[in-house]
């Protein structure tokens, strides 16, 4: 196939060998990859496209390089909108909700509407939400949630504490505790409604590393800013995913009607953490000891509107060739390697005093 339509082994194919391409195999393929191949051909000025592009296409790989082609020509798109389809079964008018909910450009929506399989379900975010949150609190503490009032509520392995910081897993498994049902509740609701969709499309590899990274930014930030609380919810990984996103959205998108449905979903995101900063300051049930620290929703909305929203924007493409994707990994790689040392070296430097054990 390259000897027919590249002799000369340019890397490129004319655009009306490309055309004559279409014209012969278009019926086997998939009317909106067909659309984005003929958005290709249409976006190029040059008389020519690159044979990489084509073949990653084909092979549903998408370049850097084929992506700034299809915003191109995206304008000159002419078919009618996936939104405006009718026919479609029940699943797949699910999936094109997860699009439209999901992915900002249309070329996205329809790219995902045709290749999506449901295999592998997302399975990450319904795993991390039963087992860790119901499993857990359900079974070996015999309750769904403890109270920051509860006597087993700082006596357990699970809970970050700034005296036992030196146990690692505390920055981790912090999530698995929650501050009352209110907290717990809200947490789950944002974390299915948002991180589900998001896996759906972005797939889990992508969304468990902004949510670990958002619950591990989150530990760490309270490490750092506030030395004395302890720390649980898994609000640093939920407010990853969800600054992501509707950074994501707000920054892409030209709908007003899709800009106010996420502008309203800060009002049940700003209850909660209102009430995470409310609770930091209200007297605590076990003095010396305060409440839990709210600092671990800032360090996931940070992750989420760096890390996250360039995992987001770039859909099915290498994050290995986004120069902003290394930047801010360097960035959280550093941060990360200084609220180390900070736990080894501050506390003692600064003479803190630090609530006793649990």
């Amino acid at each position: 196939l390259l000897s027919q339509f590249d002799p000369d082994n340019t890397g490129y194919i004319s655009t009306e060998k490309f055309r004559s391409l279409l014209q012969r195999h278009g019926s086997e393929l998939d009317p909106h990859k067909l659309e984005v191949l003929l958005a290709l051909a249409d976006s190029n000025s040059e008389g020519r496209i690159c044979y990489q592009d084509f073949v990653n296409l084909m092979s549903n790989k998408r370049s850097n390089s084929f992506r700034q082609a299809i915003l191109q020509g995206n304008r000159r798109l002419c078919s009618k909108a996936l939104l405006e389809e009718t026919g479609l079964s029940l699943s797949q008018r699910l999936i094109r909700h997860v699009a439209y909910e999901t992915l900002p450009r249309e070329i996205d929506r329809k790219w995902y509407y045709d290749s999506y399989t449901c295999c592998p379900p997302p399975w990450f975010i319904i795993t991390i939400t039963i087992v860790a949150f119901f499993l857990y609190n359900g079974v070996v503490l015999d309750r769904f949630v403890l109270q920051v009032s509860h006597p087993l509520y700082l006596k357990n392995a699970l809970l970050y504490h700034p005296q036992l910081r030196a146990q690692a897993w505390r920055y981790l498994t912090y999530i698995f505790m929650h501050a009352g049902i209110e907290h717990l509740g809200l947490n789950v609701v944002l974390q299915l409604l948002v991180g589900v969709p998001l896996e759906m499309v972005h797939g889990a590899a992508r969304i468990s590393f902004v949510y670990v990274a958002g619950v591990v930014a989150g530990s760490l930030a309270v490490s750092v800013a506030d030395m004395r609380a302890p720390v649980v919810g898994s609000s640093g990984g939920v407010y990853a995913l969800v600054s992501a996103h509707l950074a994501n959205i707000v920054m892409v998108s030209t709908r007003v009607p899709q800009q106010l449905i996420y502008f309203l979903f800060f009002v049940p995101v700003s209850f909660e953490f209102g009430r995470a900063v409310w609770l930091r300051f209200h007297p605590s049930a076990y003095p010396p000891c305060p409440h839990p620290s709210f600092m671990a929703h800032l360090g996931g909305v940070m992750v989420g509107i760096t890390l996250g929203v360039i995992i987001l924007r770039n859909y099915e493409q290498r994050l290995q060739d986004q120069t902003l994707w290394w930047i801010f990994l360097s960035i959280y790689v550093i941060f990360v390697l200084f609220a180390i040392f900070w736990n080894i070296f501050a506390y003692s430097l600064l003479d803190l005093k630090l609530p006793p054990p649990p």
